[in-house]
């Protein structure tokens, strides 16, 4: 099994590798989170697997994994895509990474949605996912594990149905954007690790606001801790969150 991940803060990776790790140890790891240094390419042929996983920006899946994703292609390769959001809602996360796959020559046979910390408002779903999601997400791969192994051995399944609307919902981006504070030493983390070069390495003390996703990395890896979102800012968007945000929304599985 190959699984291929966009995981600015690392939540998306794990709950990926709980899932694929289950299914089979020995999977290949496909980083698509990096900003491309090269044209590396995978054709995956029709008895690989793909698990697939990446973040939930604005019910929307980033563009920027959307964009990566077309390195790897398959033959009618069987997938199993993967949405990971803070604790609010997928919304069409999970249909746009099904039809985005389908489109690149894989077969989707199931497909999950699950929560991590959210990456900008930490305290929604903080420390997931945790050992409930963890449970949760080693029997959806058994169940994936078990369909994968009859579909290889020939079996026909009908195609899945997953939630989502075919008119996807309208992102433009979140307007919190990190800043740097008085703890930077301009060492350069950051823009070496900024998956859309968002920062300039010759100033890193600066974002451009117009390249910056809002992934949230930067605040992540930087060694001195100086990158955030102005504080007030953040303490406005939390409220404005809470309502939707603070119920514990549950692991699902598709199958």
């Amino acid at each position: 099994m190959h699984i291929a991940y966009f995981s600015p803060t690392g939540g998306t990776r794990k709950a990926a590798e709980i899932i694929g790790k289950e299914i089979d140890p020995d999977d290949t790891m496909i980083d698509i989170t990096p900003y491309p240094q090269n044209e590396s390419r995978y054709a995956l042929a029709p008895d690989d697997t793909l698990l697939v996983a990446v973040p939930v920006y604005g019910g929307r899946v980033p563009p920027t994994a959307i964009e990566r994703l077309k390195c790897i292609t398959g033959r009618q390769t069987p997938a199993i895509p993967v949405v990971v959001y803070g604790n609010r809602d997928y919304d069409d996360a999970l249909l746009e990474l099904k039809t985005e796959l389908e489109s690149n020559g894989f077969q989707v046979i199931a497909g999950v949605a699950c929560i991590a910390e959210h990456s900008i408002m930490r305290i929604y779903a903080h420390g997931r996912p945790d050992l409930e999601d963890e449970a949760a997400l080693k029997q959806f791969a058994l169940r994936i594990k078990t369909k994968l192994e009859k579909a290889k051995a020939g079996e026909l399944f009908p195609e899945i149905s997953v939630k989502g609307n075919p008119i996807y919902k309208v992102f433009h981006g979140a307007f919190l954007k990190p800043r740097t504070g008085e703890k930077c030493n301009s060492c350069g983390t950051c823009a070496l690790q900024c998956p859309v070069h968002a920062i300039p390495e010759e100033n890193p003390r600066i974002t451009l606001t117009d390249k910056c996703i809002s992934c949230m990395r930067c605040i992540a890896v930087c060694p001195q801790k100086a990158r955030e979102i102005p504080p007030a800012d953040l303490e406005q968007s939390t409220q404005v969150f809470k309502e939707r945000c603070s119920a514990r929304k549950e692991p699902e599985l598709f199958i």
